[in-house]
């Protein structure tokens, strides 16, 4: 790695063809420092809440942001081990399309997944903000939550969260020294009858059911980790099957067109499942439908009532801090609810969350009280996604990883944002469609600062700023792979314009090595 930033030479395009197909710093935000950066919202926005504010009742306890709870050296020692004896295993991005070696585990444990309802999650792109939004609305109902996500920005304590906590150091231990046994017999087992032993996903899973069941919780939202129909997750039978948008992403793994990446997300539905689904192309959405009638499920589509769609996003409108919105639901209409989250792609999942939560309460033939579900969302947070980490300039660290997330994050940042200038801090991983990202980033994006996250998968920063050169051309590219001097680079070049704002995006890792960064270190 080099301190020294540098404008890419005559890079000779053809040599980066194949990434075409492939698959508590002081400077936190200071809300008097938004209204700057937000274009204008038109109307009177001074009943909208800021971020933390709810109802009339004691909601205190329902920060989604709170930290970690505080443990000893021991529990995070402990902790620490477990992570190295995950990491010890096939990682995750090589998952075993098979179920049998998770289900023989959670079967030696009695079956801890079968101790609650389940909300199963997958798509492509929005599964981690809906799911944390079914979570905080089914946790202001007063219900004890389970909450499983993938993958962690910072810590892997944040995969498995209970009642709106990220599971102590103390808990992850302890319920991993109960189920590690057990663990173990099934990789002697698999290891007996020549398959590989349990993956790291395998087992986080299976940690995730025990510790679920050892809470306990009221109900479990559940994120597929990829795919659906053989990932880990599916031994459990969700009671609600929700799908987000289907796109291309891990072709490698699941197929080469959205039909038969749909087709495999589809092996969530279980007999008589509620399936509630964003809107989809229509070769996703016949997937989805062939496995709903396939299984006697009902299916409740995103999208207007001359369309015969369900429920849907009626208004949404730019807002200090995120948003309002208005939702027609399956079972009810709910007007100007505050959403703290920024981008249209936000409403629309949230419209997904709330009519999964319907499903899920009351069968989709009983309204959501508003109350409640105003309080829910407005204490939704989603870390990693638009999230503001510093003003002056503003920096925003997005997670899109793909082109189709690459889009919703430019729309957002034209619709939410008055930025002049928009400099991008941009990784990506060797399985991901770079030359989309980039393609769909830079209408929005006036100059890419390329680096590189701490990600054995990373692509090489000379690598993948030879692919942006190829699309936006040399003026408009920086090479720098220290990702600290990174975003030196392009905070200067924000400061520059009178509005500049800079966005870290194009990989979850990169996002969670800057999130990392702030919080350890800082950065000015």
């Amino acid at each position: 790695m080099t301190d020294t930033p540098r404008r890419p030479g005559d890079y000779d395009g053809d040599d980066y063809d194949a990434f075409d197909d492939a698959d508590e710093s002081d400077e936190t935000v200071d809300p008097g420092a938004l209204p700057a950066v937000f274009g204008a919202a038109g109307d009177d926005l001074s009943d909208f809440p800021t971020l933390g504010d709810d109802d009339e009742r004691d909601r205190d306890d329902r920060d989604d942001d709170k930290p970690l709870d505080e443990s000893s050296p021991e529990d995070a020692a402990a902790a620490q081990r477990v992570w190295e004896e995950l990491l010890a295993r096939v990682g995750e991005q090589a998952p075993q399309p098979r179920l049998g070696a998770t289900r023989r585990a959670v079967e030696l444990l009695g079956d801890p997944q079968r101790s609650y309802p389940v909300i199963h999650i997958t798509g492509t792109n929005g599964k981690t903000s809906t799911s944390r939004m079914i979570e905080s609305i089914l946790r202001a109902y007063g219900l004890r939550t389970g909450l499983m996500t993938s993958p962690h920005l910072v810590k892997v304590n944040e995969r498995i969260v209970i009642d709106g906590r990220p599971i102590s150091d103390a808990a992850l231990a302890a319920n991993w020294a109960d189920i590690q046994p057990y663990l173990l017999m099934v990789d002697t087992e698999l290891t007996a009858a020549a398959e590989q032993p349990l993956t790291y996903f395998e087992a986080l899973t299976v940690l995730a059911f025990a510790s679920f069941a050892d809470a306990p919780v009221d109900v479990v939202v559940l994120e597929v980790g990829m795919g659906g129909e053989w990932d880990s997750t599916n031994v459990a039978d969700g009671q609600v099957a929700v799908f987000t948008p289907i796109a291309l992403d891990h072709t490698k793994r699941l197929g080469s067109t959205v039909a038969a990446i749909a087709k495999t997300k589809s092996g969530i539905i279980k007999p008589a499942a509620a399936v509630v689904s964003a809107k989809q192309t229509p070769e996703a959405l016949a997937e989805l439908v062939r496995a709903a009638e396939l299984t006697e499920s009902t299916f409740a589509l995103e999208g207007p009532r001359d369309e015969r769609g369900a429920f849907e996003v009626l208004k949404s409108d730019v807002a200090v801090g995120g948003q309002v919105i208005s939702v027609r639901g399956i079972a009810g209409r709910y007007d100007d609810l505050a959403l703290p989250l920024f981008g249209r792609h936000q409403a629309e999942n949230a419209a997904v969350a709330i009519a999964a939560v319907e499903s899920f309460l009351g069968n989709g033939s009983q309204p959501l009280d508003p109350e409640i579900l105003s309080a829910g969302l407005s204490a939704a947070t989603s870390p990693g996604r638009l999230q503001i980490l510093a003003n002056d300039p503003t920096i925003l660290v997005d997670a899109a990883h793909n082109p189709h997330g690459a889009r919703s994050l430019a729309d957002a940042l034209g619709e939410y944002f008055s930025f002049d200038r928009v400099v991008a801090v941009l990784a990506v991983l060797d399985d991901k469609d770079a030359a989309g990202i980039i393609r769909n980033l830079a209408p929005a994006v006036e100059h890419f600062v390329v680096t590189q996250s701490d990600s054995e998968r990373a692509i090489d920063a000379d690598s993948l700023a030879a692919v942006a050169v190829g699309i936006v051309g040399p003026d408009r590219v920086t090479v720098e792979p220290n990702i600290v001097s990174a975003l030196g680079i392009a905070r200067d070049l924000a400061d520059e314009a009178e509005s500049g704002g800079v966005v870290v995006t194009g990989s979850i890792t990169l996002v969670g090595d800057v999130i990392a960064l702030t919080e350890e270190d800082g950065w000015k």
